[in-house]
């Protein structure tokens, strides 16, 4: 069993989401992820790679079609996509989701609360 380099920072939980996102909006099509983990600056497995992208894949952050013998992939969320995908997760797995929101909402600064506020109004005028 390997240990990790304790001279190597862990990465943030989410950061390497995050940047395999912005590699897949970067290039601006279909991808393998080949391409993706080559422009990761990371020393990155292909593993690793491919791990991520299948958490994303879950997350329905990104989705893979069939080219040849490999998997293309292209993202569907950007990093505040990703982000309420994560808030969605979290409250979905609740029992009392009206206890949680009200949590949330009490716990905002006054201009997210206020943002939140012009959100929900605009919300309700597209329905």
């Amino acid at each position: 069993m390997t240990h990790p380099d304790p001279r190597r920072p862990r990465r943030a939980q989410g950061a390497l989401e995050t940047q395999v996102l912005a590699a897949l909006h970067e290039a601006g099509g279909p991808v393998t992820a080949g391409w993706v983990r080559d422009r990761l600056a990371a020393d990155l497995a292909y593993t690793t790679v491919m791990t991520v992208l299948a958490r994303l894949l879950a997350k329905h952050a990104v989705t893979r079609r069939r080219e040849g013998r490999s998997f293309v992939w292209l993202p569907t969320a950007d990093e505040a996509g990703l982000a309420a995908l994560k808030m969605r997760k979290v409250l979905d797995g609740e029992q009392d989701r009206r206890a949680v929101l009200a949590r949330f909402i009490t716990a905002l600064p006054e201009g997210d609360e206020q943002v939140l506020r012009e959100l929900l109004d605009q919300a309700g005028d597209e329905d």
